[in-house]
């Protein structure tokens, strides 16, 4: 059975994990720690095709012809958590 790459639509945004260099300078600028950031399941497709791992920090890139340039940060977790 082939493969489907998710990452090849062109509705999908593109994400790419985030240095640590990048993620610190993220954290100080916003005044939040890591795990306050909003979270992405490491088994979300996006997330398993460019290979995130629990910890790391995705960005997500989304362009709009109203809106311009949109980017988004993403946790990646291991599973669901409440908090």
């Amino acid at each position: 059975m082939p493969r489907f790459n998710v990452m090849e639509n062109y509705l999908v945004p593109r994400h790419s994990i985030m240095s640590d260099d990048k993620v610190a300078e993220l954290l100080v600028k916003y005044g939040i720690v890591k795990t306050q950031l909003p979270k992405i399941l490491m088994a979300d497709p996006s997330a398993k095709s460019i290979g995130a791992k629990p910890g790391q920090v995705i960005m997500i890139e989304r362009e709009s012809p109203t809106a311009g340039l949109s980017v988004y940060y993403r946790l990646v977790v291991e599973e669901r958590t409440m908090h």
